[in-house]
């Protein structure tokens, strides 16, 4: 089956997540903000990335909306063509209500506003794609395609917000940026422990048990251990998504990436290392390399320590800092020479290069550049 895939702020990040999901022969870019995924089924919320995903039909759409079980019928149209406009796509909504009022079904149509597309918010809380018969067509094209979902901004927010121990000096790493930091760093692989050697307040060990695997997490501060142990016990045990797991699926320790012993068997890496104080304005260009050293050095000491524990093939994903630069450019920390010297190779994606793998805002002094690899 093809999906029409939705992808995210930032695009590149997506199709990299996609890639390593469904792999690339299996994953082909039709616009800048566009993918077709070839596989036998998709999860919208597995995805960090993407935003929206449908399903891509065949028929004319007109007999799929009028196969529709009985009962109310909920539509909306979103028209991501080059040169769809709001206008035409509201006169095909119309269209479709008549057709489907002359077969004698009730519909409401979700008004698309100002746009040919409608936001990912609109979606999601008239459950497009989500509960029987709240239909949203996705197109593109020559491509026609039903929604099986948009992005739970809902459930984002409150893993996100609601949690009771936050720490905004040390950064909130986003649950959507965690779990694709957890997709990349898996492959899609459906069990396993995940090591979180920086884990702070514990989203990607959060979002990794969601996910459905075993975390195990170190920080070298133990007041970090003391807020990820708050977090989680409050995570499985509030979370309508996920049961509380075992003990053994969570382990939790005090330790310096650099040279602690980790004492179960580790399957993945992903992990923010430590980004450093936030700024408010591009550092001067003493300060900037001062940065960048003080990051490289950490980075490398526990690139050297992890190596000689995680099995030859396991992948490591790290967010590490890029700086805003005075002429708008962000720059990061040079370690990419030196990966093979240290016992990894860097993955290579076919719609991502290593310098798209930047996760920021605009108003952002600190970004968070990806780094992939693979230990030889």
């Amino acid at each position: 089956m093809n999906y029409l895939m939705v992808l995210g702020r930032e695009p590149k990040i997506s199709l990299a997540e996609l890639e390593a999901l469904f792999s690339s022969s299996k994953v082909k870019q039709i616009a800048p903000n566009l993918a077709i995924v070839t596989a036998h089924s998709v999860s919208i919320n597995r995805l960090g990335g993407t935003i929206k995903a449908g399903l891509i039909i065949e028929q004319p759409i007109q007999d799929y909306l009028s196969a529709l079980p009985d009962g109310k019928i909920t539509l909306g149209i979103s028209d991501y063509s080059t040169h769809a406009n709001p206008r035409k796509t509201w006169e095909l909504a119309l269209k479709y209500k008549n057709m489907l009022r002359r077969h004698g079904r009730n519909v409401r149509l979700v008004p698309n506003g100002k746009s040919a597309v409608l936001p990912s918010a609109t979606s999601h809380h008239n459950q497009l794609g989500e509960k029987t018969n709240h239909i949203e067509i996705l197109k593109y094209g020559k491509y026609t395609a039903i929604s099986i979902g948009t992005q739970n901004i809902t459930a984002y927010a409150k893993r996100d917000q609601a949690r009771p121990a936050r720490d905004a000096f040390v950064g909130m790493l986003p649950p959507k940026l965690a779990q694709i930091l957890i997709n990349l760093a898996t492959d899609g692989a459906k069990k396993g422990t995940i090591l979180d050697p920086f884990c702070g307040t514990g989203v990607i060990l959060q979002e990794s048990i969601l996910m459905g695997y075993s975390a195990y997490g170190t920080d070298i501060s133990e007041k970090m251990i003391q807020y990820s142990q708050k977090n989680l016990d409050w995570f499985t045990k509030t979370s309508s998504y996920a049961q509380k797991m075992p003990e053994a699926s969570l382990r939790l320790e005090v330790g310096d990436a650099t040279d602690h012993k980790w004492l179960a068997p580790v399957d993945y890496v992903a992990s923010e290392i430590y980004l450093g104080h936030p700024l408010s304005t591009p550092p001067a260009e003493v300060k900037f390399r001062e940065l960048q050293g003080d990051a490289k050095n950490l980075l490398t000491a526990f690139l050297k320590n992890l190596n000689s524990q995680i099995p030859s093939g396991a992948k490591i994903v790290l967010a590490t800092p890029a700086w805003k630069r005075h002429d708008g450019s962000y720059q990061g920390v040079n370690i990419l020479d030196e990966i093979e010297k240290l016992g990894y190779n860097a993955i290579k994606y076919r719609y991502a290069s290593y310098d798209d793998l930047l996760y920021y805002r605009e108003d952002q002094i600190v970004a968070r550049q990806i780094i992939v690899l693979r230990k030889k």
